[in-house]
């Protein structure tokens, strides 16, 4: 693929909302499955965030069937298709690692 990796198109910029670390999010991207277009949601808790401009990404971290699920979405792109901010977390760190470790409410941001 060749994108120019400085140049993001100012919709694509004003789509993604302000979120930071700790608050909960639903991420709904686009993916193929067998040739045909499908649109998923992935809800949780944004654990982390990494890089800057079109490197950026963020981790979100949800408990499914008592499992722990990560996933990384890099932040520009064109797969996602939106992403909504649920809940905002008041947190005092910028990774919260330490939530792998934690089950039920204490999960809880």
């Amino acid at each position: 693929m060749n994108i120019d990796l400085d140049m993001i198109s100012l919709e694509q910029k004003n789509n993604i909302p302000e979120f930071s670390v700790g608050d909960t999010v639903k991420v709904i991207f686009k993916f193929l499955e067998e040739g045909i277009e499908k649109k998923q949601s992935f809800e949780g808790i944004v654990i982390a965030r990494s890089g800057r401009g079109v490197n950026a990404t963020f981790t979100v971290r949800k408990i499914s069937f008592g499992v722990g699920v990560e996933r990384i979405f890099p932040l520009y792109s064109p797969n996602i298709e939106s992403i909504v901010v649920i809940k905002k977390g008041k947190v005092r760190r910028a990774k919260l690692y330490y939530l792998r470790e934690k089950i039920g409410k204490e999960a809880k941001v």
